[in-house]
């Protein structure tokens, strides 16, 4: 007579790590979007928030570039993005001169065109004739855009958005926050959209 096989019955009761009434703090978005302090992109007043902790160096932050770009394009006044920087600074040797690069850029009022520019030319961010050349071409205060660099000016407010990421629990780039909650899907316009539009 054949051995029987006891497998142990699956219960339908959720076990005790997962009976968690409310999302884990590290799951949420600890700190809120702030028109006065973020870079924002679409209505204040929009019905969806998408955010973004994001790396100017990581493929995969480069990678999500374009379905970001989609994902706007589809929701439009509906939605507004907001971008924060988070450099992995270990693994990207260029990433935190590109992020304090973006900030140079938004104290004269360009951070979407530097911020765009950088991710669509993310190979040449070892050097910094490039982004010179692309912020003369904007009609930047080169002198001023290039003592910021130099002088690091943006690094605190690099170093706060970055430290806000990591209390939120952003471990990698990029990391998208839905309406206030992280998003665990893939960072395509197709999951970002279904989630947004299912909050």
């Amino acid at each position: 007579m054949a051995a029987t096989k006891t497998v142990p019955r699956r219960t339908t009761g959720k076990t005790r790590l997962e009976t968690v009434e409310e999302e884990p703090e590290t799951a949420r978005l600890v700190v809120p979007v702030d028109p006065g302090r973020d870079h924002i992109q679409g209505p204040l007043a929009a019905s969806l928030t998408l955010v973004e902790y994001g790396d100017y160096q990581c493929p995969y932050c480069g990678a999500a570039y374009p379905e970001v770009k989609k994902v706007q394009k589809q929701l439009g006044y509906k939605l507004r993005f907001a971008f924060r920087n988070f450099p992995l600074t270990r693994i990207h040797e260029h990433a935190l001169n590109a992020a304090e690069t973006a900030e140079a850029a938004n104290v004269q009022g360009k951070f979407w065109e530097m911020h765009d520019f950088l991710y669509e030319h993310q190979g040449t961010l070892g050097d910094p004739n490039v982004a010179l050349g692309f912020a003369k071409k904007l009609g930047l205060d080169t002198q001023k855009f290039q003592h910021d660099l130099s002088q690091h000016t943006h690094q605190s407010r690099i170093k706060e958005d970055f430290n806000g990421g990591v209390r939120s629990g952003v471990n990698g780039t990029p990391t998208f926050y839905v309406n206030g909650l992280r998003h665990e899907g893939a960072a395509t316009a197709k999951e970002l959209v279904k989630a947004l539009e299912a909050k």
